[in-house]
């Protein structure tokens, strides 16, 4: 192994290991690991790399996408949504669990976090799915994989940064290519519930009604919040802003919406809003930086290359391929949250893909379904432990409810995969995609 190459790996893992912030580790292995080839001005040659990183238009949708989220998340969006789906699907038993799915779809897509979509659906709608009779396990299990789709159905931060790293990609053509698969996975997740359902053994449920609204004020209530991905994705359909545009345009809406409408977020919470974002943003586009900085290194080692020529010479079917870069992406996934393991990965697999002809929008979509599906295991996921929090349970109580659901977003995984034109059908139909 090149010298260079077996600094960065193990500086990379010991820092790590004693639990320095990801991307600092990152920043500090390409530091070193370069010091071996240009000496002193290693530090000069990552810092301009980690500035070429961020100096990219396309990352300016994220702050404001950030931005945008925030003030929809706490301007009373997650209830009126749940009580859209409750008003939809009723408030039976059985029917809580597509509404909890539903919910947690709609708010993570809209908020384009799903660690927001575990707390604020959750804090609302766990609580009476327990009322309801369901064990506690199940329902927060439910609830922390429904969330993951709203990453995969526009708008989504992750897509932004994708698109970025991928080169040639557009974000509105991720945006659009989101959608359908976005849509298998919640149904997979439902499909699930449904087969689950008999088995559940129901404890005494409380009579209480859950916020009880009648579908046409639910809908009227729950419509503006909905608009907003109506609003983002039209307008880049209709060629009125770009991406980053409409993340410009998202936070004028969810301000109004917020502030003005639903009157939950007043003025005085507007300066801590902001700087709960700009932290967000901050931690992001330095790990964007610091992962770049090792991406030109990796490029610079000739390892993308080398990881494809290894693949090859395991087999050269594109069937066989796909599914042993799903298993590398599922492993990636339980150990390293998703912007990092996009950053360093999607560089390396690209071009592998590519040599099979498949398109890199597809690819972006295969890469975020599966990291979705780590949010949702230990050791590093995210949703799984804020859902534990929220549901005061463990995880190793979650682990039997949980299998069926990852053993659906696997299903949905290989559907997504093998069947294209789920993901670039709606790109190309709008115009994105030649």
């Amino acid at each position: 192994m090149d010298p260079q190459l077996l600094i960065l790996i193990l500086t990379f893992v010991v820092l790590l290991l004693i639990d320095v912030p990801i991307a600092v580790a990152l920043a500090v292995a390409a530091v070193l690991s370069l010091q071996s080839a240009v000496g002193s001005a290693a530090s000069s040659v990552v810092a301009q790399r980690m500035t070429d990183g961020v100096a990219s238009f396309s990352l300016l949708a994220i702050p404001s996408f950030i931005l945008a989220g925030r003030l929809m998340g706490e301007g009373g969006m997650a209830r009126r949504l749940v009580q859209f789906a409750t008003a939809m699907l009723g408030n039976s038993r059985r029917s809580l669990a597509y509404v909890c799915t539903i919910s947690c779809m709609l708010f993570g897509a809209i908020s384009g976090s799903a660690t927001a979509a575990v707390s604020g659906v959750g804090g609302m709608i766990l609580p009476e799915m327990k009322r309801k009779g369901y064990p506690v396990p199940f329902s927060v299990a439910l609830t922390t994989v429904s969330a993951t789709t709203g990453l995969v159905i526009p708008p989504s931060n992750i897509m932004i940064v994708y698109a970025v790293v991928a080169g040639n990609v557009s974000v509105a053509a991720m945006f659009f290519a989101g959608v359908l698969p976005g849509v298998v996975l919640g149904l997979a997740i439902a499909l699930m519930s449904w087969m689950l359902a008999p088995r559940l053994e129901f404890a005494d449920a409380d009579a209480d009604e859950f916020d009880r609204v009648p579908l046409g004020r639910a809908t009227l209530q729950a419509l503006p919040s909905l608009l907003l991905i109506a609003i983002v994705l039209g307008g880049i359909l209709q060629g009125v802003f770009s991406a980053t545009e409409a993340a410009a345009v998202a936070v004028l809406y969810a301000f109004v919406l917020a502030v003005l409408v639903y009157r939950e977020v007043t003025v005085p919470d507007l300066p801590r809003i902001c700087l709960d974002s700009g932290i967000t943003t901050a931690v992001i586009f330095f790990l964007i930086a610091a992962s770049q900085a090792v991406s030109w290194m990796l490029a610079y080692e000739a390892i993308p290359q080398m990881v494809s020529d290894g693949l090859l010479a395991l087999t050269e079917s594109k069937i066989a391929l796909l599914l042993l870069i799903n298993i590398t992406l599922l492993i990636v996934g339980t150990f390293m949250d998703m912007t990092p393991a996009v950053l360093i990965f999607a560089p390396i697999l690209l071009p592998i893909v590519m040599n099979l002809g498949i398109h890199p929008v597809h690819f972006g979509i295969i890469m975020i379904t599966n990291l979705c599906i780590g949010l949702c295991t230990p050791p590093v996921g995210t949703c799984l432990f804020v859902g534990c929090g929220v549901g005061k349970t463990t995880i190793s109580q979650l682990v039997r409810p949980l299998l069926p659901y990852l053993a659906a977003m696997f299903v949905a995984l290989l559907v997504i995969t093998y069947l294209p034109e789920l993901s670039l059908w709606l790109p190309r139909m709008s115009g994105l995609l030649d």
